[in-house]
C-alpha cells in the first residue's frame, strides 16, 4: 500500500522559507510515471494545486507560485519536498503531498501557520 507523509515546521514568520518533506513509502518516486504532487488548502478555501515533480525529476509549478515554490526529491531515501519563499500570513494552509495519476493516494496534510 502506498502512504505518504508530510513533515515539516508548523509555524513561521513572514519573510521566512517554508521548507516540507514527504516521505513515500509502497512505491518508488523515481519509477512508474508519477506525478509527485504538493497541494495546499487554505482554511475556508478549496484546494490549489503547487505543483508536482515527476518520476524522471521533471518538475511543473503553478504559474501564482513559481517565482517562490521549489520542489526537489531524494532518491535515495524516497522523499520529496517542497520550498516556499518569502512566506506570507497568506502561505498559512493545509499543505498535502499526492500521488495524483493512477490510483490517488494523499499525505494526511500538515498544517502550517504563517504569523508575526
Amino acid at each position: 500500500q502506498v502512504q505518504l507523509q508530510e513533515s515539516g515546521p508548523g509555524l513561521l514568520t513572514p519573510s521566512q522559507t517554508l521548507s516540507l518533506t514527504c516521505t513515500v513509502s509502497g512505491d518508488s518516486i523515481s519509477t512508474n510515471h508519477y506525478y509527485w504532487t504538493w497541494i495546499r488548502q487554505p482554511p475556508g478555501k478549496g484546494l490549489e494545486w503547487m505543483g508536482a515533480i515527476t518520476s524522471g525529476g521533471t518538475t511543473y509549478y503553478n504559474p501564482a507560485y513559481k517565482s517562490r515554490a521549489s520542489i526537489s526529491r531524494d532518491t535515495s531515501t524516497n522523499q520529496f519536498a517542497l520550498q516556499l519563499r518569502a512566506v506570507i500570513p497568506e502561505d498559512g494552509a493545509l499543505y498535502h503531498c499526492a500521488r495524483l495519476n493512477g490510483p490517488a493516494y494523499w499525505g494526511q496534510g500538515t498544517q502550517v501557520t504563517v504569523s508575526s
